[in-house]
């Protein structure tokens, strides 16, 4: 476990960053239970490499959240991706030295523009954020949620928020009981239903989506009331860990 102060000294991102980036849920470090302070293990340390990795590509944050939130998300086929624009950019950047370079050697009369064309680059990022972006659950959630009208849309709004409130009115309990184990199968078959096929992989994706903070953790803590959110991350964590046993 790294503090934030050590996180800090060995990446170079500022400590009001990771703090940030934490108030936003797309870095969530583990909580020292006697006094709260931030701690990184491995996995959020490995989530702040592909974060860096983004950032060098100027992808904004919330796109670097959706993909790495996104329950199909493909460490490898993103490594070997950003690989590639990386090194278009390199090449990228080695042309538009070059180019300076001869203007320099002919006084300034060089009329090359073509150093100054991103366009592939450009191309490759958009197709590769449109693959991460587009999960086979989320193409389904198009399909259906373009055939339902605003009213039935509102509707399955409600009843998601109601099973939330029921997980607040239970958060007292242990995530490991019957009663939020139970909850837990109903919001898998909620989400199913009225969604899109809630696999027990997204399931467990959505969980600890749930308790990272930001919109999720708000609009869930919002039905159910403060630290309904982590409980049903919990009670989720627990259900997707007997699932494997």
């Amino acid at each position: 476990m790294m503090t934030i102060h050590e996180v800090s000294g060995i990446t170079g991102v500022s400590i009001r960053a990771l703090q940030y980036y934490d108030e936003i849920g797309l870095l969530c470090p583990v909580r020292n239970a006697d006094n709260m302070y931030r701690l990184y293990d491995d996995a959020a340390l490995e989530r702040l490499r592909q974060i860096l990795f983004f950032r060098e590509l100027e992808f904004p944050l919330k796109d670097i959240k959706r993909i790495l939130d996104n329950p199909s998300f493909d460490r490898d086929r993103v490594l070997k991706q950003q690989i590639d624009l990386l090194e278009m950019r390199k090449q990228h950047l080695e042309e538009l030295i070059l180019l300076a370079r001869r203007i320099r050697a002919s006084g300034g009369y060089t009329m090359d523009f073509k150093a100054f064309d991103t366009k592939k680059m450009d191309e490759y990022a958009a197709r590769a954020k449109a693959e991460w972006g587009k999960t086979e659950a989320y193409r389904e959630y198009e399909s259906r949620n373009s055939e339902l009208t605003q009213e039935q849309k509102l509707s399955a709004a409600d009843g998601l928020m109601a099973v939330f409130a029921e997980f607040g009115s239970i958060k007292a309990a242990e995530p490991s009981s019957d009663a939020a184990q139970k909850l837990v199968k109903k919001l898998q078959s909620y989400i199913t239903e009225h969604y899109y096929t809630c696999t027990d992989v997204i399931l467990a994706g959505l969980g600890k989506a749930y308790g990272c903070g930001g919109e999720f953790t708000e609009n869930i803590d919002r039905a159910g009331g403060d630290g309904a959110a982590l409980f049903a991350s919990e009670a989720i964590r627990v259900y997707c860990e007997n699932l494997n046993q």
